[in-house]
């Protein structure tokens, strides 16, 4: 299956491997760090010069952004390219109502959108381990599922469009969330001059053990505190979108807010481009 790929980035790079590997041919769209974009064209992926050259024979287009914000932007540029019978699959952790919105204006030109936006990091990518959370009308779920298990371990259908999103900003608030409370109460243990191997080390093998805690801790102990390959800026905008949706539906927390809060004001410092194992290096080992 011929696929056009945009946003080659820390997930995408994976994606689009994993791609290749399972036999699609790749078309992906230029991006302002070459290296990613080099590397799966020295893979087999060929590079379009632009939006309508990416679209042109692509049975799927697959989105892979920052924003909500941008991926409206982007599928708005890319409509007038796009072609009865596509498919647009967005990978991106955005918002609901505008993946329900995106599929409405598509729909009217018979033009298929689903939402599959994805647990785990680069590493869970690479290894095809990686979750998908899927939102989309059932005969458009069986044409993508193949595609969604190149790089994904998991592939779960939570219902029509916007479901997936839905679901993985629900995921990404437990997540932040634990990224948070990992941050506070190792800083809490610093202060309290409790010993953070120590600590780490029977903590596995109790209730606490989790994936963020590994990543987080693990590497730090040796110094390295970008072990959670997450940036600051996006898990602020992930919770700003939770936020937004709990409100929505009567679900909005004191506790949200707070990591809500936390997380915005460690973006606005300066440090949005470090990665959420940062938020440990100021308070030592």
């Amino acid at each position: 299956m011929r696929i056009g790929f945009i946003g080659v980035g820390l997930m995408g790079q994976g994606m689009v491997v994993n791609l290749m590997k399972a036999g699609h041919e790749l078309t992906v769209l230029a991006h302002r760090n070459r290296a990613p974009i080099d590397e799966v064209v020295s893979r087999g992926a060929q590079e379009a010069r632009d939006l309508g050259e990416l679209a042109r024979g692509a049975a799927i287009i697959l989105i892979c952004v920052s924003t909500a914000e941008a991926v409206e932007t982007l599928v708005g540029s890319l409509s007038a390219h796009l072609e009865e019978g596509q498919i647009v699959i967005d990978a991106t952790t955005s918002t609901p109502q505008v993946s329900r919105r995106l599929a409405a204006e598509l729909a009217r030109r018979n033009i298929r959108f689903a939402d599959a936006p994805m647990t785990g990091g680069p590493e869970q990518v690479v290894a095809g381990e990686a979750g998908a959370l899927v939102g989309a009308d059932d005969a458009t779920f069986q044409i993508i599922e193949p595609v969604l298990r190149s790089y994904c371990g998991r592939v779960a259908h939570f219902g029509p469009v916007g479901a997936g999103h839905t679901a993985k900003l629900i995921s990404n608030y437990l997540a932040c969330g634990m990224v948070m409370l990992i941050a506070d109460s190792y800083g809490a243990a610093r202060r309290a001059n409790i010993d953070w191997k120590k600590l780490y080390e029977v903590q596995l093998q109790g209730s606490t053990n989790s994936r963020a805690l590994k990543k987080m801790i693990g590497p730090a102990l040796d110094g390295n505190f970008d072990g959670y390959r997450f940036s600051i800026a996006n898990a602020a905008k992930d919770m700003r979108y939770y936020c937004d949706l709990a409100k929505t539906l009567g679900e909005l927390t004191p506790l949200a807010q707070a990591a809500g809060r936390m997380l915005q004001a460690a973006a606005e410092s300066g440090d949005g481009e470090q990665n959420v194992s940062r938020l440990l290096e100021e308070r030592g080992t």
